[in-house]
């Protein structure tokens, strides 16, 4: 019995899980991760606030639903950061959908945008965030709950692990988000 209660996700725990975020009106998944991230409880910021507060208690083996107001998350939709352009004038390397592309403005400030379509003429990016304007569900399995190390809260998530992407995507394949 202590061992349950040891392992169930407080702060300074290492915790381990897989998640899904689906449309809340049309039920699609928008996007899953199948690969288990890792982050310390109370240490990181690698999920949304609301997402991190259903999950304090929780142990492995259980499931949450977690429903998230976009909005509230990254705000309204900005219409002004969706640009077209002629697609003579974004450089090759850009012109795939789902490419990201870093941009830095006047002022030195940087953004991210999306390749979200192209055709014959034109290129369109998106700086929204993709999420941006939607309800959503993250679905979230926990897979491990243990004491985090020393190292682990240090770095705020498992030391030293980097995913070998060429395992989870396949060789020469391109790893991007399906948003």
């Amino acid at each position: 019995m202590s061992e349950i209660i040891e392992n169930v996700i407080t702060d300074h725990k290492y915790v381990e899980l897989t998640y899904k975020v689906i449309d809340a009106k049309t039920d699609a998944v928008l996007t899953q991760v199948e690969f288990p991230i890792g982050y310390v409880h109370g240490v990181t910021e690698a999920l949304a606030p609301q997402v991190t507060a259903q999950l304090e208690g929780k142990v492995a083996g259980d499931v949450i639903d977690v429903p998230i107001d976009c909005n509230k998350l990254y705000g309204p939709r900005d219409e002004s950061l969706v640009i077209t352009d002629l697609i003579e004038n974004v450089p090759e390397e850009y012109r795939e959908v789902g490419t990201y592309i870093l941009m830095e403005g006047e002022s030195g400030q940087t953004k991210t945008f999306l390749v979200t379509r192209i055709d014959d003429k034109t290129l369109t990016i998106d700086g929204n965030n993709p999420l941006c304007g939607r309800e959503v569900v993250f679905s979230l399995k926990i897979l491990t709950v243990r004491d985090a190390t020393e190292e682990e809260i240090e770095s705020g998530g498992p030391a030293g692990a980097e995913p070998d992407m060429n395992k989870i995507a396949g060789d020469g394949v391109k790893p991007r988000s399906i948003l």
